[in-house]
């Protein structure tokens, strides 16, 4: 059975799609940390990030840094946070999460309540800016 991350990637369940291209796909998490806390994750349905190839493995950490660089010119942060847990869904992916203190990245915080229209306009802020580079 396909993983709900595959299941965004093939398009059966909306996400607010940041980047794409053949081997990763970048969405906003829709239970977010901070504004513009991004998923970066493999097409290739993999359990665990460490599964992953080498190659791919480093493509995916070039494709989450572009990723990350678009956060930052997009969203007012100090930096973006890289994290990586990986027992929620069991799909590689990795947290990119803008950060002004490093307490933003507790994960005991509350996570925000954004509406679509939030979620569409900082996809689309990121989105822009992801293109530009």
């Amino acid at each position: 059975m396909p993983t709900i991350f595959s299941r965004i990637i093939a398009g059966e369940i909306p996400s607010y799609r940041i980047a794409e291209n053949e081997s990763f796909y970048a969405f906003l998490d829709i239970n977010p940390m901070t504004k513009g806390h991004t998923l970066v994750v493999p097409k290739e349905e993999t359990d665990y990030l460490f599964d992953l190839g080498d190659t791919l493995l480093a493509e995916m950490m070039v494709f989450a840094k572009k990723v990350a660089k678009a956060i930052e010119t997009a969203v007012p942060c100090k930096r973006v946070g890289v994290m990586v847990i990986g027992l929620e869904v069991p799909h590689a992916h990795i947290h990119l999460i803008p950060v002004k203190k490093e307490g933003d990245m507790n994960l005991s915080n509350q996570r925000l309540n954004l509406s679509k229209e939030e979620f569409e306009e900082i996809a689309g802020m990121i989105g822009n800016a992801f293109r530009s580079f």
